[in-house]
Parts: structure tokens; C-alpha cells; sequence
């Protein structure tokens, strides 16, 4: 089985463990938008013809990947390009989205990384089981306590101003 990739004058393994989240780790937009998200990123990864999805995983509040990048883009390149044409392309399908949650910004400013290394099996399987432990440790059930958008406390579904002492 091949283990490395090449370029005219280069062999590589490069694969890195992604993780990206929405603006505020807001879970009612990824709840609601999750397979469109995913059809747009596969879409945006198909589009680098050296690129490769190994696995990924579409949790209620972020994204992983394991994603094979070839040394010609670097890990920054590739992710400018796919947050910000994935971002434009969720605001052009959900219009009304950017008038509820601002000016065409939907993913966090900054994203998780680290390098696979010999490990890609055990990061693969990991990915695969994210959503189970998810569920396992309650990760699913957070609750946003400060409106992140007014600044007010929620409690119980009902507004409060915050305590300023």
C-alpha cells in the first residue's frame, strides 16, 4: 500500500485533524443547516483536484476533518479559502440568516489543527465516534446563558439584563 503522494519533485503525507465551528458555537444554525454544510465544504474540497477528505464528521456545533493537503497549499491557504467560500456560499442559499445573525459572518475567526502523523487510524476513528461521545459526555446539551448578539442573561427562556457591579 502507498503510503506518501508526490508532486513532480516532492513526497508528502501531510494530513491534518480540522476542526472548525460556527460564530458563537451556535447550535441552532448547525442543527438546522448541517447537511447543506456538508454538501457545500465536500463541494469546496472536490473543487483542489490534490486535496482529499479522508473523514469527516458533522457534529451539532462543529466540524471535523481528517483532510490529506498537498505542501504546494498550506494549511492556512486551504482554510481562508474554505471558510470564506463556504460562508458566502451559506449566506447566498439562506439569505435571511445574515440579516438574524450579521454581516456574512458565520464561522468562528480562528480553527483547530494538529498534524496526523503515523496516527491517522486512530485520529480517523476518533472522528468516526465524535458524535457518539458527544452525546455520551453531554456536550450536546450546552445551554447559551448570555445572548451573545444583546448582552442580556437568559434563564429559563426569558431575558435579564446583566449584573453590572
Amino acid at each position: 500500500m502507498k503510503d506518501t503522494n508526490s508532486l513532480s519533485h516532492t513526497s508528502y503525507r501531510c494530513k491534518y485533524h480540522i476542526v472548525i465551528v460556527p460564530k458563537y458555537r451556535r447550535m441552532v444554525i448547525y442543527n438546522k443547516l448541517r447537511k447543506d454544510i456538508v454538501q457545500i465544504l465536500m463541494l469546496l474540497i472536490n473543487r483542489k483536484p490534490d486535496v482529499k477528505l479522508i473523514e469527516g464528521e458533522a457534529c451539532p456545533d462543529h466540524i471535523h476533518m481528517l483532510i490529506e493537503i498537498p505542501p504546494k497549499y498550506s494549511v492556512a491557504e486551504f482554510m481562508g479559502y474554505l471558510k470564506s467560500k463556504s460562508t458566502l456560499m451559506i449566506f447566498d442559499r439562506y439569505a435571511n440568516l445574515k440579516y438574524k445573525y450579521g454581516s456574512r459572518h458565520f464561522c468562528a475567526k480562528g480553527y483547530f489543527v494538529d498534524t496526523v502523523g503515523k496516527n491517522e487510524k486512530v485520529i480517523a476513528e476518533y472522528i468516526r465516534n465524535q458524535l457518539q461521545e458527544d452525546k455520551i459526555y453531554d456536550q450536546m446539551s450546552m445551554k447559551e446563558f448570555i445572548d451573545p448578539f444583546t448582552g442580556e442573561q437568559v434563564k429559563g427562556g426569558r431575558k435579564e439584563k446583566p449584573f453590572k457591579g
